[in-house]
């Protein structure tokens, strides 16, 4: 993540209102907006194909899968992030107008050099203060490889690791893939196998 160069204090209501006429993206990090860095085309890929599976899994249900462009607002962190993916089933995310969602299930986020400490570190740790959030996901961009976090009781999150030939399981919407789907298309840049 980049930071802006002005330190001067925003109001959730101003950066909802500056994003919205922005060409770029920002995230709001208590009163501070963060412009967001630009994505590889593996990362496009991979959040294309899981963008994909997640609409056509959950077309029927009462579930809605937003793909690198709807904010997720943390309210007890005064925060705003962009997942690469959110799942939200709940009916109040879908009610409303606003243009961020407070409920979801399951955030994925595809890692990159830049990213990768924050994701699993800061930003995990806050997305942790969402109720609703059940799982965690993080995949990998240099080789097919999905890390996967699950809250259980007591707000414990347990780990879980699928390579290439496994079948990635996200329980908290009933979704099963092999690993290698979310790599489609992906081998060609890398230059190894999926």
């Amino acid at each position: 993540m980049v930071s802006s160069s002005s330190h001067a204090y925003f109001s959730p209501e101003e950066y909802i209102a500056i994003e919205r006429m922005s060409p770029i993206k920002h995230d709001y990090i208590a009163g501070q907006i963060v412009a967001m860095a630009g994505a590889s085309k593996v990362h496009v890929i991979i959040t294309g194909n899981l963008s994909s599976l997640l609409i056509n899994h959950l077309r029927g249900t009462h579930c809605l899968a937003y793909a690198t462009d709807m904010k997720v607002r943390l309210p007890k962190l005064n925060h705003f992030y962009y997942p690469d993916i959110a799942v939200t089933c709940d009916e109040r995310d879908q009610r409303s107008d606003e243009d961020f969602i407070l409920h979801p299930k399951l955030i994925i986020e595809v890692l990159s050099d830049t990213t990768e400490a924050f994701d699993r570190g800061d930003k995990f740790a806050n997305y942790k203060t969402i109720p609703e959030l059940e799982e965690y996901i993080l995949v990998q961009q240099k080789q097919a490889l999905v890390e996967q976090f699950q809250r259980k009781s007591n707000n414990l999150w347990l780990p879980k690791i699928y390579g290439a030939e496994d079948r990635v399981e996200f329980v908290s919407i009933d979704f099963r893939v092999k690993t290698a789907a979310l790599y489609e298309n992906v081998d060609q840049l890398l230059g190894i196998p999926i």
